[in-house]
Protein backbone atom coordinates (compact mmCIF):
# COMPACT_ATOMS: atom_id res chain seq x y z
CA UNK A 1 0.00 0.00 0.00
CA UNK A 2 2.86 2.36 0.84
CA UNK A 3 4.44 1.59 -2.53
CA UNK A 4 1.16 2.39 -4.31
CA UNK A 5 0.80 5.63 -2.39
CA UNK A 6 4.24 6.85 -3.45
CA UNK A 7 3.44 5.95 -7.07
CA UNK A 8 0.15 7.88 -6.94
CA UNK A 9 1.93 10.93 -5.58
CA UNK A 10 4.58 10.74 -8.31
CA UNK A 11 1.95 10.43 -11.06
CA UNK A 12 0.02 13.37 -9.59
CA UNK A 13 3.19 15.49 -9.50
CA UNK A 14 4.10 14.60 -13.09
CA UNK A 15 0.60 15.46 -14.27
CA UNK A 16 0.88 18.86 -12.58
CA UNK A 17 4.29 19.52 -14.12
CA UNK A 18 3.29 18.91 -17.74
CA UNK A 19 0.32 21.28 -17.78
CA UNK A 20 1.58 24.81 -18.31
CA UNK A 21 -0.21 27.89 -19.56
CA UNK A 22 0.92 29.81 -22.62
CA UNK A 23 0.65 33.56 -23.07
CA UNK A 24 -2.56 33.01 -25.06
CA UNK A 25 -4.13 31.12 -22.19
CA UNK A 26 -3.85 27.72 -23.86
CA UNK A 27 -2.20 24.78 -22.20
CA UNK A 28 0.91 23.18 -23.62
CA UNK A 29 2.01 19.64 -22.88
CA UNK A 30 5.59 20.47 -21.95
CA UNK A 31 7.17 19.46 -18.63
CA UNK A 32 7.65 22.55 -16.47
CA UNK A 33 11.03 21.26 -15.31
CA UNK A 34 12.31 20.36 -18.77
CA UNK A 35 14.96 22.68 -20.23
CA UNK A 36 16.26 22.52 -23.79
CA UNK A 37 19.73 21.08 -24.12
CA UNK A 38 22.50 23.62 -24.51
CA UNK A 39 23.61 24.11 -28.09
CA UNK A 40 27.23 23.25 -28.75
CA UNK A 41 29.39 25.83 -30.50
CA UNK A 42 29.46 23.56 -33.54
CA UNK A 43 25.66 23.33 -33.72
CA UNK A 44 25.26 27.05 -33.15
CA UNK A 45 27.83 28.10 -35.75
CA UNK A 46 26.45 25.72 -38.37
CA UNK A 47 22.91 27.06 -38.03
CA UNK A 48 24.13 30.66 -37.76
CA UNK A 49 26.05 30.23 -41.03
CA UNK A 50 22.88 29.00 -42.74
CA UNK A 51 20.78 31.87 -41.38
CA UNK A 52 23.39 34.45 -42.32
CA UNK A 53 23.31 33.06 -45.85
CA UNK A 54 19.55 33.70 -45.84
CA UNK A 55 20.15 37.26 -44.60
CA UNK A 56 22.36 37.85 -47.65
CA UNK A 57 19.48 36.68 -49.88
CA UNK A 58 17.15 39.02 -47.99
CA UNK A 59 19.63 41.85 -48.57
CA UNK A 60 19.47 41.36 -52.35
CA UNK A 61 15.66 41.24 -52.21
CA UNK A 62 15.36 44.41 -50.12
CA UNK A 63 17.61 46.27 -52.57
CA UNK A 64 15.82 44.92 -55.65
CA UNK A 65 12.34 45.75 -54.38
CA UNK A 66 13.27 49.01 -52.67
CA UNK A 67 11.88 47.89 -49.31
CA UNK A 68 12.18 50.03 -46.19
CA UNK A 69 12.52 48.04 -42.97
CA UNK A 70 12.96 49.13 -39.35
CA UNK A 71 13.80 46.59 -36.66
CA UNK A 72 13.61 47.81 -33.05
CA UNK A 73 15.50 45.97 -30.32
CA UNK A 74 14.44 46.76 -26.77
CA UNK A 75 14.91 45.02 -23.44
CA UNK A 76 16.59 45.30 -20.09
CA UNK A 77 20.29 46.06 -19.80
CA UNK A 78 22.37 42.94 -20.58
CA UNK A 79 19.42 41.28 -22.34
CA UNK A 80 21.56 40.56 -25.43
CA UNK A 81 20.44 43.20 -27.94
CA UNK A 82 23.95 43.94 -29.17
CA UNK A 83 24.79 40.26 -29.60
CA UNK A 84 21.82 39.62 -31.87
CA UNK A 85 22.46 42.78 -33.90
CA UNK A 86 26.11 41.78 -34.34
CA UNK A 87 25.14 38.34 -35.71
CA UNK A 88 22.65 39.91 -38.10
CA UNK A 89 25.11 42.43 -39.51
CA UNK A 90 28.45 40.64 -39.55
CA UNK A 91 27.99 39.02 -43.02
CA UNK A 92 25.88 41.62 -44.82
CA UNK A 93 26.53 45.05 -46.31
CA UNK A 94 26.52 48.01 -43.89
CA UNK A 95 25.07 50.04 -46.77
CA UNK A 96 21.89 47.93 -46.60
CA UNK A 97 21.81 46.89 -42.93
CA UNK A 98 22.45 50.04 -40.88
CA UNK A 99 22.67 50.13 -37.09
CA UNK A 100 21.29 53.14 -35.21
CA UNK A 101 22.53 53.25 -31.61
CA UNK A 102 21.88 56.81 -30.54
CA UNK A 103 23.74 58.36 -27.59
CA UNK A 104 22.18 60.56 -24.90
CA UNK A 105 20.42 63.48 -26.62
CA UNK A 106 22.40 66.69 -26.89
CA UNK A 107 21.13 69.97 -25.43
CA UNK A 108 19.94 70.96 -28.91
CA UNK A 109 18.16 67.63 -29.46
CA UNK A 110 16.37 68.02 -26.13
CA UNK A 111 14.61 71.08 -27.58
CA UNK A 112 13.43 69.20 -30.68
CA UNK A 113 10.26 67.21 -31.19
CA UNK A 114 10.91 63.92 -29.38
CA UNK A 115 10.84 61.71 -32.51
CA UNK A 116 12.93 64.10 -34.59
CA UNK A 117 16.34 62.61 -33.90
CA UNK A 118 15.07 59.10 -34.60
CA UNK A 119 13.31 59.98 -37.86
CA UNK A 120 16.59 61.22 -39.32
CA UNK A 121 17.83 57.60 -39.16
CA UNK A 122 14.80 56.06 -40.89
CA UNK A 123 15.54 53.97 -44.00
CA UNK A 124 15.40 55.01 -47.63
CA UNK A 125 14.46 52.48 -50.31
CA UNK A 126 16.59 49.35 -50.15
CA UNK A 127 17.64 49.75 -46.51
CA UNK A 128 17.11 47.95 -43.21
CA UNK A 129 17.77 49.97 -40.05
CA UNK A 130 18.35 48.15 -36.78
CA UNK A 131 17.67 50.33 -33.74
CA UNK A 132 19.75 49.29 -30.72
CA UNK A 133 17.28 50.93 -28.35
CA UNK A 134 14.87 53.39 -29.86
CA UNK A 135 12.15 55.94 -29.19
CA UNK A 136 10.88 53.48 -26.58
CA UNK A 137 13.48 54.92 -24.21
CA UNK A 138 10.67 57.24 -23.19
CA UNK A 139 8.54 54.33 -22.03
CA UNK A 140 11.47 52.65 -20.26
CA UNK A 141 14.52 54.37 -18.85
CA UNK A 142 13.07 57.89 -19.09
CA UNK A 143 9.94 56.81 -17.25
CA UNK A 144 11.74 54.86 -14.51
CA UNK A 145 14.55 57.36 -13.96
CA UNK A 146 12.32 60.43 -14.10
CA UNK A 147 13.94 61.89 -17.24
CA UNK A 148 10.54 62.88 -18.65
CA UNK A 149 7.41 64.38 -17.15
CA UNK A 150 4.22 62.44 -16.52
CA UNK A 151 2.58 64.42 -19.30
CA UNK A 152 5.36 63.54 -21.77
CA UNK A 153 5.19 59.87 -20.80
CA UNK A 154 1.40 59.58 -21.13
CA UNK A 155 1.50 61.53 -24.39
CA UNK A 156 4.06 59.10 -25.78
CA UNK A 157 1.94 56.04 -24.94
CA UNK A 158 -1.11 57.70 -26.49
CA UNK A 159 0.43 58.95 -29.73
CA UNK A 160 2.98 56.22 -30.50
CA UNK A 161 0.45 53.70 -31.88
CA UNK A 162 -0.90 56.47 -34.13
CA UNK A 163 2.61 57.41 -35.30
CA UNK A 164 3.57 53.79 -35.97
CA UNK A 165 0.34 53.29 -37.91
CA UNK A 166 1.36 56.24 -40.11
CA UNK A 167 4.80 54.65 -40.57
CA UNK A 168 3.42 51.32 -41.71
CA UNK A 169 0.72 52.94 -43.85
CA UNK A 170 3.55 54.84 -45.53
CA UNK A 171 5.22 51.59 -46.57
CA UNK A 172 7.72 50.98 -43.76
CA UNK A 173 7.87 47.45 -42.41
CA UNK A 174 8.24 47.88 -38.65
CA UNK A 175 9.39 44.95 -36.49
CA UNK A 176 9.69 45.33 -32.70
CA UNK A 177 11.52 42.88 -30.43
CA UNK A 178 11.57 42.86 -26.65
CA UNK A 179 14.43 40.73 -25.28
CA UNK A 180 13.35 39.19 -22.01
CA UNK A 181 16.20 38.21 -19.68
CA UNK A 182 15.66 36.74 -16.22
CA UNK A 183 16.75 38.34 -12.97
CA UNK A 184 19.44 35.75 -12.18
CA UNK A 185 20.87 35.72 -15.69
CA UNK A 186 21.03 39.52 -15.82
CA UNK A 187 22.97 39.56 -12.54
CA UNK A 188 25.36 36.89 -13.85
CA UNK A 189 26.05 38.97 -16.95
CA UNK A 190 26.54 42.16 -14.95
CA UNK A 191 29.05 40.46 -12.67
CA UNK A 192 30.85 39.12 -15.73
CA UNK A 193 31.21 42.65 -17.07
CA UNK A 194 32.81 43.86 -13.84
CA UNK A 195 35.76 41.47 -14.17
CA UNK A 196 36.15 41.23 -17.96
CA UNK A 197 38.22 44.11 -19.36
CA UNK A 198 36.60 43.56 -22.78
CA UNK A 199 33.18 44.30 -21.32
CA UNK A 200 33.70 46.91 -18.60
CA UNK A 201 32.62 49.67 -21.02
CA UNK A 202 29.18 48.02 -21.15
CA UNK A 203 28.57 48.64 -17.44
CA UNK A 204 27.50 52.21 -16.69
CA UNK A 205 25.98 53.89 -13.61
CA UNK A 206 22.64 53.67 -15.44
CA UNK A 207 23.04 49.88 -15.67
CA UNK A 208 23.66 49.51 -11.96
CA UNK A 209 20.65 51.71 -11.26
CA UNK A 210 18.46 49.57 -13.51
CA UNK A 211 19.73 46.51 -11.61
CA UNK A 212 18.33 47.99 -8.37
CA UNK A 213 14.97 48.87 -9.94
CA UNK A 214 14.01 45.54 -11.47
CA UNK A 215 10.28 45.75 -10.76
CA UNK A 216 10.04 49.42 -11.72
CA UNK A 217 11.32 48.41 -15.14
CA UNK A 218 8.93 45.45 -15.19
CA UNK A 219 5.95 47.72 -14.62
CA UNK A 220 7.19 50.16 -17.26
CA UNK A 221 7.56 47.25 -19.71
CA UNK A 222 4.04 46.01 -18.97
CA UNK A 223 2.52 49.46 -19.52
CA UNK A 224 4.48 49.89 -22.75
CA UNK A 225 3.38 46.55 -24.16
CA UNK A 226 -0.24 47.18 -23.21
CA UNK A 227 -0.29 50.57 -24.95
CA UNK A 228 1.82 49.87 -28.06
CA UNK A 229 1.35 46.19 -28.98
CA UNK A 230 -0.85 46.79 -32.03
CA UNK A 231 -1.92 44.88 -35.13
CA UNK A 232 0.15 47.08 -37.43
CA UNK A 233 3.23 47.11 -35.17
CA UNK A 234 3.16 44.16 -32.75
CA UNK A 235 5.79 43.37 -30.16
CA UNK A 236 7.59 40.02 -30.35
CA UNK A 237 9.12 38.66 -27.13
CA UNK A 238 12.49 36.90 -27.32
CA UNK A 239 13.53 34.72 -24.38
CA UNK A 240 17.20 35.63 -24.04
CA UNK A 241 18.58 33.76 -21.04
CA UNK A 242 20.21 31.37 -23.55
CA UNK A 243 22.17 33.69 -25.84
CA UNK A 244 22.77 31.17 -28.60
CA UNK A 245 19.13 30.15 -28.90
CA UNK A 246 17.96 33.77 -28.64
CA UNK A 247 20.21 34.79 -31.54
CA UNK A 248 19.13 31.94 -33.79
CA UNK A 249 15.44 32.25 -32.89
CA UNK A 250 15.38 36.00 -33.48
CA UNK A 251 17.16 35.87 -36.85
CA UNK A 252 14.95 32.99 -37.99
CA UNK A 253 11.82 34.89 -36.95
CA UNK A 254 12.95 38.10 -38.67
CA UNK A 255 13.50 36.18 -41.91
CA UNK A 256 10.00 34.71 -41.64
CA UNK A 257 8.41 38.18 -41.50
CA UNK A 258 9.79 39.42 -44.83
CA UNK A 259 8.89 37.22 -47.81
CA UNK A 260 11.89 37.07 -50.15
CA UNK A 261 13.17 34.98 -53.03
CA UNK A 262 16.57 33.61 -53.93
CA UNK A 263 18.45 36.19 -56.00
CA UNK A 264 19.11 35.33 -59.63
CA UNK A 265 22.80 36.14 -59.63
CA UNK A 266 25.10 35.89 -62.60
CA UNK A 267 28.16 33.74 -62.07
CA UNK A 268 31.16 35.89 -61.25
CA UNK A 269 34.24 35.26 -63.41
CA UNK A 270 37.59 36.75 -62.49
CA UNK A 271 38.99 36.72 -66.01
CA UNK A 272 42.70 37.24 -66.60
CA UNK A 273 45.01 39.76 -65.02
CA UNK A 274 46.53 42.36 -67.30
CA UNK A 275 50.29 41.82 -66.94
CA UNK A 276 51.26 44.64 -69.26
CA UNK A 277 53.73 46.89 -67.46
CA UNK A 278 54.73 44.11 -65.06
CA UNK A 279 57.37 45.02 -62.44
CA UNK A 280 58.52 43.98 -58.94
CA UNK A 281 55.82 45.80 -56.95
CA UNK A 282 56.81 44.06 -53.70
CA UNK A 283 60.33 45.42 -53.92
CA UNK A 284 58.87 48.90 -54.40
CA UNK A 285 57.66 48.80 -50.78
CA UNK A 286 61.15 48.30 -49.39
CA UNK A 287 62.03 50.95 -46.81
CA UNK A 288 58.38 51.78 -46.02
CA UNK A 289 56.94 51.65 -42.51
CA UNK A 290 55.55 48.18 -41.73
CA UNK A 291 53.83 47.34 -38.48
CA UNK A 292 55.74 44.88 -36.24
CA UNK A 293 54.88 41.23 -36.88
CA UNK A 294 54.15 40.28 -33.27
CA UNK A 295 51.85 37.38 -34.12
Amino acid sequence: MARKSRKDKKEKKNKKDVEITTSQGDTAETPATEKPQKLSNKEFNKELERLQGELVKLQYWVKEKGLRVIVVFEGRDAAGKGGIIKRITERVSPRVFRVAALPTPSEREKTQMYMQRYISHFPAAGEIVLFDRSWYNRAGVERVMGFCTEEQYLGFLHYMPIFEKAMTDGGILLVKYWLDVGMKEQERRFRGRIHDTRKTWKLSPMDTESYKRWYDYSRARDAMLTATDTECAPWYIVHSDDKKRARLNCISHLLSLIPYKDPQLKEVKLGRRNLKGKYDDEAALKGRRFIPGKY
